[in-house]
């Protein structure tokens, strides 16, 4: 009993650091906003990597066609996809420049891949090089994008003298699967990612001489905005090529600088731009399939200490709950309590899925079970996306 008493007791105390922690980032965790060009714009490369994306293509470079950035270009690679992919962007390229003869736009055909490179890696390089812009803003294929975007991504970037503004656009999840699984990752950035250290660290870079901070980096590869001098730096997608989790390995290479006063912002794009990461139950198992094992590199044990940790504070309280013995089961209620009231303050802050809040246990049952799949491909045959296998370096 008294065992038992201490394990919950630490279970509580754990859900309050965790909601303190998401507190302290939401307090920091500003968002980008609408602005005006400013007076000499900066030339934007938006760049593009496409592979099999027939169904969201059109959307996606349709929203970036829209932009009213006066200074701007926008390239696409077609990294040697198997559907219509490169036919749609070739026809609203074509389009485009009827209408507006001076419009920047290219059609990049990807070269093949060479060895030790994943896929998206190679694709970003491509795009860096053909890129000639002083900003670099990488895109998936599966976003879409406000007409003021890339005008509130330069202002944002100018104001924060900012290496990489890392946005997070609104998670759009039509069928149940995606609504139980990928608001989780908003749930798992907000709560384990101390973006309000992170901010604390950037307004006095000396704190942290003679530290390493990489780990405090983190972004999100659906809207990268770098400068171009911050991504020559790292020594871009050509750093990370092997890793199949770019963007949180790309976000590391930045906060390595910190320390000299380089600067990475994680913020909201909600009013901007929006994401459907998956299109099925299958699809969303298969994307956090690939990513899972590999966001850890070569660490296995931590991969299992965060998984064991995450299922005890945020799963087992709801097995807990009719096993515990009497005395303690309020002291169980307080765990699922705010387990819940976290999952319902991050739903209405990101406006994602009310469902998956409501159906957290399954949710993150279904999210432990992908955690453990990753793990046995990533140890076995590789992890297969979008055509290519992948074996992380572990």
């Amino acid at each position: 009993m008294l065992a038992q008493t201490i394990y919950h007791w630490i279970i509580v105390g754990s859900l309050l650091l965790i909601l303190a922690n998401i507190l302290a980032n939401l307090r920091v965790f500003d968002g980008l906003r609408p602005a005006e060009p400013p007076e000499n714009p900066p030339h934007v490369s938006i760049l593009v990597p496409a592979r099999n994306e027939e169904r969201s293509i059109e959307a996606c470079v349709g929203s970036l066609l829209r932009q009213d950035y006066p200074d701007c270009e926008v390239i696409v690679l077609d990294d040697h996809s198997d559907d219509a992919t490169g036919a749609i962007v070739e026809r609203l390229f074509a389009d485009a420049i009827q209408v507006r003869p001076n419009l920047n736009v290219r059609l990049v055909r990807g070269q093949p891949l060479p060895d030790g490179w994943t896929g998206k890696n190679w694709a970003c390089h491509q795009l860096s090089q053909a890129a000639r812009g002083e900003f670099l803003f990488f895109t998936d294929a599966d976003t879409e994008h406000a007409p003021g975007t890339v005008t509130a991504a330069v202002a944002y970037a100018q104001k924060n003298r900012a290496g990489l503004v890392s946005a997070w656009p609104r998670l759009l999840t039509n069928t149940p699967g995606e609504k139980l699984i990928v608001p989780v990752i908003v749930l798992i950035g907000l709560a384990f990612c101390p973006l309000w250290l992170q901010q604390w660290i950037q307004r006095k870079p000396e704190r942290a001489k003679g530290h390493d901070v990489r780990g405090l980096g983190v972004a999100n590869g659906q809207f990268m905005f770098f400068s171009r001098r911050a991504y020559t730096r790292i020594g871009g997608h050509g750093a990370v090529r092997a890793h199949v989790v770019e963007d949180v390995t790309l976000g590391r290479e930045i906060a390595a600088l910190m320390p000299e006063g380089e600067r990475l912002f994680n913020c909201e794009a909600l009013e901007f731009s929006t994401v459907r990461m998956y299109r099925s139950f299958a699809e969303t198992w298969e994307g956090f399939t690939k990513n899972m094992r590999a966001v850890f590199d070569d660490r296995g044990m931590m991969f299992w200490l965060f998984g064991c940790f995450q299922a005890a504070c945020f799963f087992w309280p709801f097995i807990a709950i009719f096993f515990a013995p009497a005395p303690l089961r309020w002291v169980v209620g307080l765990q699922i309590a705010l387990i819940f009231f976290i999952r319902f303050l991050l739903a209405a802050r990101f406006r994602t899925s009310w469902f998956g809040a409501l159906l957290h246990p399954l949710g993150l049952l279904l999210m432990m079970l992908i955690g453990v799949n990753s793990w046995r491909l990533s140890h076995g045959r590789g992890v297969v996306w979008k055509g290519r296998t992948y074996k992380p370096e572990i």
